[in-house]
């Protein structure tokens, strides 16, 4: 299930540097240097476009309206450029997929690639958790570790004003207890609906923690442009309140000039199909 590792994913560097708060809770850092490379930026365009519209999709989706593929991806598919909540909700995506990203391709998690192909309005987020994935042990046996992890992902790729955006994670992280449900179900109705019925099978496993018990992470991850990442912020972050403080994971993904990079991401992914 785990798929072949995109080559922008090398561009996540472990800075070695952690930020502790005040509960004594650690805070990884790792940074995003990404670069101006043609070659890596065409095949990042198409691994992110797919979350919203298979390629093979696209010329029957678009056929009605008369639009070429780029039209049709940047008119319905994708959030907008410059229309509010456009570009708060291309960021939003942007963070989540490139969460989804670290879990699969550097934690070795298995993430389901459907929250964004079921939007009905593009310039609107999905509903429900953010990025759930799943590990198994022993794919042909169930075990009390088998994991899934629930991941919540805030960013701020502009502004003067450094916001909270690890402790919105959190706080954003308790309401998954509620939505959990909801969430395994669309994703299993999802893979359902593109025929991929063996992994939407695998998603019954952590439908009933009460009769086969697993482990359970909670991820908060902030995203940040470089310029805003402040530590003094980051560390008053607090857990206190979470029902899974034992079992919570506190990241920071920083990158120089992240907006620019989403806008010039969407812009490829629509030029490019």
């Amino acid at each position: 299930m785990i798929h072949m590792t995109p080559e922008h994913v090398r561009w996540f560097a472990d800075t070695g540097k952690s930020v502790t708060t005040s509960e004594g809770k650690e805070i990884k850092v790792w940074e995003f240097k990404h670069e101006n490379d043609e070659e890596v930026l065409k095949g990042w365009s198409k691994h992110f476009r797919q979350h919203y519209c298979l390629d093979e999709e696209i010329d029957e989706f678009r056929e009605g309206y008369g639009f070429s593929r780029a039209e049709f991806l940047e008119k319905i598919k994708f959030p907008d450029r410059y229309k509010a909540p456009g570009p708060s909700t291309r960021s939003g995506d942007f963070s989540e997929i490139l969460v989804s990203d670290y879990l699969e391709f550097i934690l070795s998690y298995w993430v389901p690639r459907t929250r964004y192909g079921s939007k009905t309005i593009g310039n609107e987020s999905t509903k429900g958790c953010d990025v759930m994935a799943f590990k198994f042990i022993n794919e042909e046996k169930e075990t009390p570790e088998d994991t899934l992890a629930i991941f919540e992902a805030k960013a701020q790729f502009s502004g003067a004003t450094v916001k909270p955006r690890l402790q919105d994670a959190v706080n954003d992280s308790v309401k998954d207890q509620i939505r959990k449900a909801e969430s395994l179900n669309a994703i299993k109705q999802q893979l359902y609906y593109k025929q991929k019925i063996q992994d939407a099978k695998l998603i019954n496993r952590f439908q009933n923690p009460v009769d086969r018990p697993y482990k359970e992470v909670s991820g908060a991850v902030a995203l940040f442009s470089s310029n805003l990442f402040n530590t003094e912020k980051i560390a008053e972050t607090y857990v206190s309140d979470h029902p899974n403080q034992q079992n919570i994971q506190l990241l920071v993904i920083h990158g120089e000039d992240m907006m620019t990079l989403v806008h010039e991401l969407y812009r490829r992914a629509a030029d490019e199909a």
